[in-house]
This record gives C-alpha cells, structure tokens and sequence, in this order.
C-alpha cells in the first residue's frame, strides 16, 4: 500500500507520515525532524525551474510522464518498505497558503491522480486554489 501526501518541510510533523524530500537543494535550516529519505527523481530540472506556471507544468509533466508511474510508485514503495510505514508526505519549500504561490508538489500531485486515480492530498494550508487541505484526523 502507498499513500501519499504532500506538505512544505516547514510544516510537517512526524505523525503525518515519512518525510521525503523532492527538491533539487537539500534544506539549508535546521529540521526538527529527521529528513532520510530523498526521490530526486521528483524535483523539477533546473532547465525549466524559474519558468511560468503553465510552461513549468508541461515540462514537469512531460518528465513525469517519461519516468512512469510504476518506476515512481517502485522508488516510493522501497521507502515505505524500509520504514514499515504506507504514508509519504512529499515535501519542498512553498507556502502555498500565500496567494499566489504555486509549487511542483501539488503538479505531481495532480499528475498522479490523473494515471493512477489516487489523490495526493496537501498536508499544509492552501491559498484559495482549488486544492483541498488534507487531515489525518
């Protein structure tokens, strides 16, 4: 089983889930939590990273569609494997509660539901967008 989640790594906690990381830097402040786990795979290129929204999303999702969802949900499930636990919180820096903001979590969340059916929910509160906060309780 996979579950996945998606949050800023500012604001996970423990209890949501395994934290792993999908950016291309690694976190320059201290985490209060341990950050093991890191599927590069999932950052975006930096030949697109400062592009607009929808030219960012076509790529992304282009590299996406490249890597496969079973060569993605294979690399995850040796992560749940590894820490006996089915739930991912996928994390990056945004702070999608400010207006405006937009971040490549929530594209490969929306990606994902589209081949595999399964949602992606976002741990950390949204800005008025149209994604839904998720709850673990």
């Amino acid at each position: 089983m996979l579950t996945l989640f998606t949050n800023r790594f500012q604001a996970f906690q423990p209890p949501q889930g395994v934290p792993v990381r999908i950016t291309l830097g690694g976190v320059r402040f201290k985490l209060p939590y341990s950050l093991t786990h890191s599927v590069r795979e999932l950052a975006p290129r930096r030949a697109y990273l400062n592009a607009p929204e929808p030219e960012f999303t076509a790529a992304y999702r282009a590299d996406l569609d490249q890597l496969g969802p079973e060569r993605i949900a294979a690399r995850l499930r040796q992560i749940t494997q590894a820490e006996g636990d089915h739930r991912l919180v996928l994390l990056c820096f945004e702070d999608l509660a400010k207006p405006g903001l937009w971040c490549h979590r929530r594209v490969f969340a929306a990606w994902w539901k589209d081949v595999t059916g399964d949602e992606v929910r976002e741990l950390s509160p949204v800005a008025d967008s149209g994604f839904q906060q998720g709850t673990l309780l």
